[in-house]
């Protein structure tokens, strides 16, 4: 294992980030199981990116029946990707018909802030404080741990607000946060930069998923498009029906998005990604940039992101994560009467997990008790992370076929690990 890390760090650089204090070889992967090098086997209790499960057999067979068929950019004319694109808008609200295909949920939200700016003529982009949005040079930015030291100027663009954090912070409806929204848009008026737009995961993934009312949203929503701005929302983690209430969750919060953004879990692991929007908004961008993807809406990523539309229609996967989901909290909320450090638990849909804290009145996070966790969990065989401002808050994201045989699993050895490590503390 440290000659493969040695060799990675050689030929790749330095600061490619691992996974856990001793990382995982991973050489094969199925449904929600992973199997190392050595022949362990672990329960995937982490990636939506096979949102289909592992090695999917349709999405495998879709990709490979394409490949071997033809594979070519999108100045030939296929009518495969208007079919998906047809199918993909259908399940979103009337108006947002129309899309960019790419490979990245980064080009896709560095796509949507430039339509941002070709609808309103301004730069000023809103996003909160515990988030991220990819890589590219413009939407590193977005990140406050992202932002590189070198960024072309572009950080006199962005604006932080106060991430939203159920457990901390009184705002049940939202107008809270609504209000540091405004602020953020009175200051960016203020400097002559301007108002363009304000972007949110809906379900505030990598800030800790706090919990929320449905329609919480809604306040901040309504501020961004009162003063012109567009709001984009960032499903590249929460769409494509995790949230189980819906297939996007910009619905649960009762919002009308003007761009949405996609990647991850669209083609199971191939490299597809999104953008969806109205035709007005689409015009503007077309005329005021040139933009072509190589590969973007290739014909074997239209086959793979096609193949996990069937798989979540035919097998009712939106509906299943509803299930476990509701199955999981209530599991958690169990483990939390038996553990002090559990101060609080987070569900929507196949989203889930319980942050830990150093004193349940204090509310202080237990961010290296978490770190101590999630390393104990992998080597037991549960692969899972960590995240939030603090760190502190358990990832738990697990592909949508992951059934109540596998909640047992991981509840069981959360609670062996909790009890572990409470009797060392």
């Amino acid at each position: 294992m440290n000659d493969i890390v040695a060799r990675r760090r050689r030929l790749l650089g330095p600061n490619v980030s691992t996974f856990y204090d001793d990382p995982v070889h991973i050489v094969r992967g199925e449904g929600v199981w992973m199997w190392d090098a050595e022949g362990n086997r672990y329960l995937d209790c982490y990636n939506n990116v096979p949102h289909v499960g592992h090695c999917n057999p349709r999405v495998v067979g879709a990709i490979c029946a394409q490949a071997q068929t033809l594979n070519v950019h999108t100045r030939y004319l296929h009518t495969d990707i208007l079919d998906y694109v047809d199918r993909l808008t259908a399940t979103f609200d009337d108006g947002l018909d129309t899309a960019i295909m790419t490979c990245t949920g980064s080009e896709a939200n560095d796509i949507a802030l430039r339509m941002a700016e070709a609808v309103t003529g301004k730069r000023g982009i809103i996003a909160t404080d515990a988030t991220y949005h990819g890589n590219t040079t413009l939407v590193s930015h977005l990140s406050t741990s992202n932002v590189p030291e070198v960024g072309f100027g572009m950080g006199q663009y962005v604006r932080y607000v106060e991430a939203p954090d159920s457990y901390r912070l009184e705002d049940p409806d939202g107008h809270r946060f609504a209000a540091k929204v405004q602020e953020a848009i009175d200051a960016l008026n203020t400097t002559g930069i301007g108002f363009a737009a304000l972007i949110v995961c809906p379900l505030f993934l990598n800030e800790g998923f706090p919990s929320q009312a449905q329609g919480w949203l809604r306040p901040a929503a309504q501020a961004a498009k009162r003063a012109g701005g567009l709001l984009i929302c960032d499903e590249v983690q929460s769409g494509f029906g995790r949230c189980g209430s819906h297939f996007w969750a910009y619905q649960k919060q009762g919002v009308l998005p003007d761009v949405v953004c996609l990647g991850k879990p669209m083609g199971n692991g191939h490299p597809v990604a999104g953008v969806v929007t109205t035709h007005d908004i689409m015009d503007r961008f077309r005329t005021a940039f040139r933009y072509f993807n190589t590969f973007g809406g290739n014909p074997v990523s239209v086959a793979a992101a096609t193949a996990v539309l069937d798989e979540l229609e035919e097998n009712n996967l939106p509906a299943h994560a509803a299930k476990i989901g509701a199955l999981a909290a209530e599991r958690l909320r169990d483990l939390a009467t038996k553990y002090e450090a559990i101060g609080d638990v987070r569900q929507s849909g196949m989203v889930f997990g319980a942050e830990f804290v150093t004193n349940r009145d204090t509310k202080d996070p237990a961010s290296d008790f978490t770190d101590h966790v999630v390393n104990a969990m992998r080597h037991r065989g549960v692969i899972l992370s960590k995240l939030g401002r603090h760190k502190n808050t358990l990832k738990i994201r697990p592909p949508m076929p992951f059934g109540e045989d596998h909640l047992d699993l991981l509840i069981e050895t959360l609670d062996a690990v909790l009890s572990d490590l409470s009797g060392a503390a």
